[in-house]
């Protein structure tokens, strides 16, 4: 089972509103608008994020879930630690048994397609790689998976460098998809 993680916490400090809570110009919020794209990827269990407007997001989601979908809030109650405190908060909540990966999403890029998903799960299936991504033009985005074997790695990773520093440390092993998105 692939679990696929929203990140939702951030303080959006320089934005002055949080970026889960964001319109997208098309009648949903960001953070709706990603659990609708990862509904249509077939995700049907979805762990969420939040941090400081925990309450905000759980009454946006509440409102316009994806039919069928099991969305679970984990709140991080510090998130100034950074973006690795909150995959670490994702994460212990995702992370159960057969779960074998990871697909890690940031409510800040909700325009990604259902097929950028598919495909980064699809790559994930054939090759087993531990770390798989989208990738256009030379250029990675997310959402990002990484294999159950890199767990234990995530949480000792330093929070000063977040999961890049896991990210670099498996550089030759990454599984890059060719995305038009």
């Amino acid at each position: 089972m692939i679990a696929p993680i929203v990140l939702a916490g951030g303080e959006s400090s320089r934005m002055g509103t949080p970026k889960a809570l964001l319109p997208d110009g098309e009648g949903r919020l960001f953070v709706t608008r990603v659990l609708h794209t990862l509904a249509a990827a077939r995700c049907d269990r979805v762990t969420v994020v939040t941090g400081r407007v925990h309450g905000d997001i759980v009454r946006a989601v509440s409102d316009d879930a994806p039919p069928g979908m099991a969305v679970t809030f984990a709140r991080n109650l510090d998130p100034s630690r950074g973006q690795l405190s909150s995959l670490l908060v994702g994460l212990d909540a995702a992370a159960r048994p057969g779960v074998r990966a990871v697909l890690v999403t940031l409510v800040d890029v909700p325009f990604v397609a259902a097929e950028t998903v598919m495909a980064v799960v699809r790559a994930y299936e054939a090759t087993q790689a531990v770390i798989v991504r989208p990738a256009r033009a030379g250029t990675h985005g997310h959402p990002v998976l990484f294999a159950a074997s890199l767990f234990p790695e995530l949480r000792r990773a330093d929070p000063a460098g977040g999961a890049k520093t896991v990210v670099r440390a498996h550089g030759a092993e990454i599984v890059n998809v060719d995305i038009a998105d």
